[in-house]
């Protein structure tokens, strides 16, 4: 347990500035924008007070306590135990109640609260400051010893779960056994004197598992409640959700004690969690759910199935149960008021959560909501056209990876669906896979390369690892704004929740939806639009957004494709930035171009030897033993890599494309050396000829030459090109003869030919002589004249740093920060993700993989110092990038700073990378 550190002379940062901040009775020491500092759940708290919300009065201790109590050893700061005392005396005051009074004893919940969301992932104390005596008071003060007893044995054990670490399944046992005993099947049907019955049984387990009475001073609870919020910023689940979210660890969490307000006071109480649109569809309509006569942690939960909020969910979601809109009109009317205020003050869709004590309205918490990506993006759109929010705002609030979730694939509408159950649709999505019944086996199968489907009766925190790794999630319980729903959609991963239809049986590793049986293993597909439970794997298809892209499907026909080109159009007006594709194939090129690409950045030529009729050719080029067998060898190659050039010239008419000559050794076009050495020992079992055997022992003999200890470093890229020029001028004729044939044909292409892994301006003149030589050939042969631009791919330090002298023969920079960032390293890209990366990020030696987000300050660095370098001597250089960071939000911004012309990234990345470049037109204007 955390300790309180003692008065030292020696003051602190943290001691000589205001670790506690109240609010309450419309008063608040702090405000929306303090959320670094009181987490965003306390500076909502403290606005929504400003605003005169109805909020119960509290206080919030700073993130600055986390930071120090993390560095003081998990001890307390000095003279935050008077600072609290000094608040709790004002929340006293407020409620005419007293901290750990037997006649009128003020109750407190104790929450966390860091700057971000994280849903669930830290730890939550209710009703503490109940003990035997306390709880006395609790009754005569409600008039309802059912409420007080309730409460005090839902407090022992959270209690014991997040301070004393017990686990609550021991709690939960006795109290399912205790409805098994009064034959009902929920808590709401136990009694008083039921209830009551539980706590000895509940300070029995305490006393086993810790060999100490369960805590009675109030005091020690709140202290011991404090701590363990702090602690929980640490714990398994908060830790994998920051890694997931790129939340800094040295952030922490602040604390929030707030009155508690009672939900389960009877018929006339109820607790529920809103958002002001919906967070599936972006719709402006009011959504969420309540319990009557619960506590919060039962909606979220899903332990029951909640109710609608008003008619308008009831009907669209076809829910038999009352509303609230229905039960209690003047305080939904009350909450709907609330909602408006809301979201016209922060002018963004939020997430409240409410409690209604006894008919009177009281609201918990407001946040900015999470949402699936259309909803993001229709939100963002639709208030910048109501003149809610600016486009430059709209463009601002989506997240660029979200756009990835517009792409995913749907279940195909014509395949057959064999339909076993129905649940809520809580978050948008096609998801099929093995059926596996927790988060450890989800993620243990999905390291073995299994597409797995998490299947359980409801989430908690504690699965957030397996709900990462599995493909979709199904729960028995829960609804819209379950654990499992909320997550889900942050996550962009399908989810069905509250099927009911199902039946979950742990031991036996199956579920049972009516006759049918599904064991672990077996495969589901979960539809996350529909929330239908289909048996099998069910065939997809693309997404709206990609088959109007790929013109399979009229534009007026998909809402989700109009909404999301009224964004691309205010972000093609912001952006500064090009945005470029790799693409090797003409249906790649008409992909990107649809998807806003304006050129080609990257084109691999060898990804076009490996086709069955060229691979042949590939290898008798490698094996001739003079130039002349070589020639002939890429004679037959040259009229597939024409057309290959042409197709994709074609698709990217009048925009420009860079092709990158042979780049890979040319032992990676053989087979491997076992291989041979397999076929071989077949060959003189089965008396081969004797030439069969030969050519076999003379391939063997040339993989053998062609070894290399560092292949990466070794035989390719330009040094291909100078041993065996060849090559070059074979793709070079191929690139200007398509060119040549496209311009008689009326097409407008613009070439420009990369060399790569130049590291000495030696280098780039022999090849760049070769190139223009073969160029006016070809244009003399064909009396044509071509545009087109020779440069180089900046993929070594020596490049980068000698830039000037290289920009004097390249007309245009292409940084391959793959290659970039392994040879600045030290790195080897293909061995270190499963070795010592992850040590790395873990021990904070690198914030990040380098091969996912550019590394500023060194290979960034040797970007910066090329282009200036490039600029210097010549004038106007084209520069861009095509390694994989080009489609990496902040290495997009990045790549601004730099004032380079393009990013080039995949075709399904174009989107991903336009809008992070209209973002860092914004930030950085």
């Amino acid at each position: 347990m955390a300790q309180l550190g003692t008065k030292t002379k020696k003051k602190t940062d943290v001691q000589t500035k205001k670790m506690v901040y109240f609010f309450g009775d419309g008063k608040a020491d702090g405000k929306a924008e303090m959320k670094n500092l009181l987490g965003g759940k306390g500076a909502n708290l403290a606005e929504m007070t400003n605003l005169g919300v109805p909020v119960p009065p509290g206080f919030t201790i700073s993130t600055d306590v986390c930071t120090k109590f993390y560095e003081n050893n998990r001890k307390f700061p000095s003279g935050l135990k008077e600072e609290v005392q000094k608040n709790l005396a004002k929340v006293e005051k407020v409620m005419e109640a007293k901290f750990g009074d037997k006649k009128n004893p003020l109750l407190v919940s104790v929450r966390s609260g860091a700057r971000v969301s994280m849903p669930g992932m830290m730890d939550t104390v209710l009703n503490l400051g109940l003990n035997d005596e306390t709880v006395q008071g609790l009754i005569s003060q409600i008039k309802n010893e059912r409420t007080a007893y309730d409460s005090y044995r839902r407090f022992i054990m959270m209690y014991a779960n997040v301070v004393l670490g017990i686990d609550k399944d021991k709690f939960e046992h006795l109290l399912e056994k205790k409805k098994e005993e009064k034959g009902v099947k929920l808590d709401t049907e136990l009694n008083a004197h039921d209830l009551k019955g539980l706590i000895p049984k509940y300070k029995e387990i305490v006393k086993k598992e810790t060999g100490k009475p369960f805590p009675e001073d109030p005091q020690q609870q709140l202290w011991g409640a404090v701590g363990a919020v702090f602690n929980s910023w640490n714990n398994k689940r908060a830790v994998t959700y920051r890694q997931l979210n790129k939340i800094p660890g040295d952030w922490g969490t602040a604390v929030n004690v707030q009155t508690m307000v009672f939900g389960n006071m009877g018929d006339d109480s109820a607790t529920g969690v809103a958002f002001t649109r919906d967070p599936a569809t972006g719709e402006n309509v009011f959504y969420g759910e309540y319990l009557v006569n619960a506590q919060g942690e039962d909606v979220v939960a899903g332990v029951r199935t909640p109710h609608p909020l008003n008619r308008v969910q009831k009907k669209a979601k076809n829910i038999n149960l009352s509303s609230l809109e229905e039960e209690m009109p003047k305080v939904y009317k009350q909450l709907d008021g609330i909602r408006s205020k809301l979201e016209k003050h922060y002018r963004d869709m939020q997430d409240i959560e409410f409690t209604i004590q006894k008919g009177r309205l009281w609201m918990l918490q407001t946040r900015t909501g999470k949402r699936t990506a259309f909803a993001s993006i229709r939100i963002a759109v639709e208030m910048a056209q109501k003149g809610f929010i600016s486009k430059e705002k709209a463009i601002s609030r989506v997240e660029p990876n979200q756009l990835n979730q517009l792409l995913h694939r749907m279940f195909d509408p014509d395949a057959k669906r064999q339909v076993i159950a129905k649940g809520l649709p809580a978050s948008p999505g096609a998801a099929s896979g093995k059926v596996v019944f927790s988060a450890d086996e989800a993620e243990s199968e999905s390291k073995k390369g299994e597409k797995v489907l998490l299947v359980r009766l409801e989430t908690s925190p504690e699965d957030i690892h397996g709900m990462i790794c599995a493909e979709g999630i199904l729960t028995a319980r829960g609804g819209m704004t379950s654990h499992a729903a909320v997550v889900a959609r942050g996550m962009g991963k399908c989810c069905v929740a509250g099927c009911e239809a199902i039946k979950i049986d742990y031991n036996k590793q199956q579920l049972s939806a009516n006759s049918t049986v599904v064991k672990k293993g077996d495969y589901l597909s979960i539809d996350g639009t529909s929330g239908e439970v289909m048996l099998g794997e069910v065939p997809t298809v693309d997404s709206e957004v990609t088959r109007v892209v790929q013109g399979t499907l009229n534009k007026d026909k998909s809402d989700i494709y109009q909404i999301y080109e009224q964004l691309m159009k205010w972000v093609e007006q912001t952006k500064r930035l090009g945005v470029r594709a790799n693409a090797d194939t003409p249906q790649d090129a008409q992909v990107a171009r649809a998807f806003g690409a304006t050129g080609i950045g990257l084109c691999r030529t060898e990804h076009m030897f490996f086709g069955e009729e060229r691979l042949p050719q590939v290898r008798a080029m490698i094996l001739a033993e003079s130039q002349q067998e070589r020639e002939k060898a890429l004679a037959k190659l040259l009229p597939y890599q024409r057309d290959d050039f042409k197709g994709i010239l074609k698709a990217m008419d009048g925009l420009p494309v860079i092709i990158r000559l042979l780049d890979p050794p040319l032992h990676e076009f053989l087979p491997k050396h076992e291989e041979l050495e397999k076929r071989l020992e077949q060959l003189k079992k089965e008396n081969a000829s004797e030439k069969e055997i030969a050519e076999v022992e003379k391939t063997i003999a040339k993989v053998t030459s062609l070894h290399e200890a560092n292949p990466m470093l070794g035989h390719r890229g330009c040094r291909l090109g100078i041993t065996f020029p060849e090559i070059n001028k074979m793709q070079a004729r191929a690139i200007l003869e398509a060119a040549c044939e496209l311009v008689k044909e009326g097409y407008n292409p613009f070439p420009e030919i990369m060399i790569p892994l130049v590291g000495h301006v030696n280098e780039i003149r022999i090849v760049k002589k070769d190139i223009q030589e073969v160029a006016q050939e070809v244009m003399k042969e064909k009396k044509q004249k071509i545009k087109y631009m020779i440069g180089t791919m900046i993929e070594l330090p020596r490049a980068a740093l000698t830039a000037d002298q290289i920009a004097q023969e390249a007309e245009f920079f292409s940084y391959g920060t793959n290659d970039l960032t392994q040879t600045t390293f030290g790195f080897s890209r293909d061995d270190i993700e499963g070795k010592f990366l992850p040590v790395y990020v873990d021990k904070k030696i690198l914030a990040a993989n380098p091969f996912a987000v550019l590394d500023r300050e060194g290979v960034g660095e040797l970007v910066r110092i090329g282009i200036e370098k490039g600029r210097n001597a010549r004038k106007g250089l084209e520069v861009g990038i095509c390694g994989e960071h080009g489609g990496e939000p902040s290495s997009v911004e990045f790549c601004h700073l730099v004032k380079m012309n393009y990013v080039s990234c995949s075709p399904y990345r174009v989107p991903i990378a336009r809008l992070a470049a209209a973002q860092a037109a914004l930030v950085n204007r």
